[in-house]
């Protein structure tokens, strides 16, 4: 998916909607939603992730892919079920009436490039991953100006996120890849 690469309304409200009936296909043990009839776009190789927000704003899930290896439309189906059911930092949806009280939200992605260093990563812009001693960690474009973070503050939170120290990011070894995301939600519809 290149970057600019716009989806109408109607391929918003697919994506929304299929990652909604994904979860509820889940919940009720039925067969997952058919997406043969989706437009040619949405059956191009990209990646997702999907994030699940209470209805005061508060992180539920949210589980993604950074790489583009299979049509968005079952990226979309795979991480609906990942975000809802086996975010390890939750526990899993346990009924209809929890999810009817979510809002769902769908990061398109660009693919990662490689940057010299940490300040080529722009708040607000970009999404980063870091790689530093071994582990790694992402945030999405959007989650610094939600937590109201810096750059410095966005890199150290995403140093503890990969299970190191909060100044790992300064460090020699640390690797860094940006990324483009984008980025719609049920509250917007």
């Amino acid at each position: 998916m290149g970057e600019g690469n716009i989806f109408t309304n109607d391929e918003i409200q697919y994506l929304l909607r299929l990652a909604r009936s994904t979860m509820e296909a889940r919940l009720e043990k039925k067969s997952l939603p058919d997406v043969s009839g989706c437009s040619a776009k949405l059956r191009e190789p990209a990646s997702c992730f999907v994030t699940l927000h209470t209805a005061d704003g508060g992180l539920r899930g949210c589980i993604g892919a950074m790489e583009a290896y299979e049509p968005l439309v079952e990226n979309v189906v795979h991480n609906a079920i990942n975000s809802a059911f086996r975010d390890p930092r939750f526990m899993p949806v346990s009924s209809l009436s929890e999810l009817e009280g979510l809002v769902v939200e769908i990061s398109v992605l660009t693919p990662p490039e490689d940057v010299d260093g940490p300040d080529k990563f722009v708040v607000g812009e970009h999404g980063v991953i870091m790689f530093c001693a071994g582990r790694s960690a992402v945030f999405l474009p959007q989650v610094a100006p939600e937590q109201g973070w810096d750059r410095e503050t966005t890199l150290s939170h995403l140093s503890m996120k990969a299970g190191l120290s909060p100044d790992a990011w300064r460090s020699q070894d640390a690797r860094f890849k940006v990324f483009r995301a984008i980025v719609f939600s049920e509250k917007d519809l």
